[in-house]
């Protein structure tokens, strides 16, 4: 088995089992970001992206941690933090949490041709709940000067962000939709929703809206009706988090068990969904007329 091949699975299993543990996928688990925004590395300020704010997300829950900020050993190290001490009931290698990066490696074949390929790599990272360090309490959760706590605040940007993608969406009737062809996105009037599941719907059918050749170009069909489902239920996900919109777990239950099958099946299932979601709703965040920072 290639280091690659043993990554995936490994990966793919802690969603697995996150899967049939429990009925809400691990996509939906992290509510603990829905006020702080998508997990990002304390040092870059880029955000994770990919399997990985799943991982952290499902690490985040089983510890109990509520900040957004990670670093490596190193980072904190230099940043002058110290990682706290493994918890007696946490098991030895269970501390830090592994994420994985893939990086394109070009290798020279005869006759001066180039041959590139894809390397998985794999991370241990810390979340600030783990660091010690007073100077560094600004990153945590309930620290800093950000008063941005209301769900209206957090609606409006959410509200703003979808009139700045200037997408034709049509209200009214029973289903929600993206018409590939007439580009449109369908969905029933807002007053028929409860919560906040309006926006879930509507984001859902944004990532699906990024198909078109126009903007990402991506194949819902042709890689499969589930694989596409899949990428645009963690791409909603992704864009609920980042907005601080909590999410429930209405709207999956009819694939669960398709995309259980499909990530028994082949160990890539959930790398191509979250890397395409990701993409989605990266793209989808850039029409922000002023990027979201949340403190935290």
């Amino acid at each position: 088995m290639s280091r690659n091949q043993k990554i995936r699975e490994e990966i793919t299993n802690q969603i697995i089992t996150a899967l049939e543990s429990d009925s809400l996928p691990p996509w939906r688990r992290p509510w603990i970001f829905h006020r702080t925004g998508m997990p990002k590395n304390v040092v870059s300020g880029d955000l994770y992206t990919g399997v990985n704010p799943l991982l952290l997300g499902l690490a985040s829950e089983r510890h109990g941690f509520q900040s957004r900020h990670w670093g490596t050993f190193k980072q904190w190290q230099d940043l002058g933090g110290k990682v706290m001490r493994r918890p007696s009931h946490v098991p030895s290698g269970h501390w830090g949490t592994k994420i994985v990066f893939c990086k394109a490696v070009t290798k020279r074949k005869d006759h001066d041709e180039e041959e590139t390929y894809f390397l998985l790599k794999t991370y241990t990272v810390f979340c600030i709940d783990q660091i010690e360090g007073d100077h560094l309490d600004y990153l945590r959760v309930g620290h800093g000067n950000d008063t941005r706590n209301s769900e209206s605040v957090a609606y409006e940007e959410a509200d703003a962000l979808i009139e700045a993608t200037e997408a034709d969406i049509r209200h009214g009737g029973n289903q929600a939709f993206y018409d590939l062809a007439q580009d449109y996105i369908q969905v029933p009037n807002r007053d028929q929703f409860s919560g906040t599941s309006y926006y879930q719907v509507l984001f859902h059918e944004y990532v699906h809206w990024t198909e078109n050749s126009d903007r990402l170009n991506w194949d819902r069909e042709g890689n499969g009706y589930a694989l596409g489902e899949l990428i645009a239920e963690i791409g909603a996900c992704y864009l609920c988090s980042e907005l601080g919109i909590p999410t429930n777990d209405e709207n999956h239950h009819a694939y669960l068990n398709s995309w259980l099958q499909k990530m028994k099946q082949d160990s890539s299932f959930i790398f191509q969904a979250s890397s395409q979601a990701s993409k989605a709703a990266d793209y989808i965040m850039s029409f922000s007329k002023k990027p979201v920072e949340v403190a935290g």
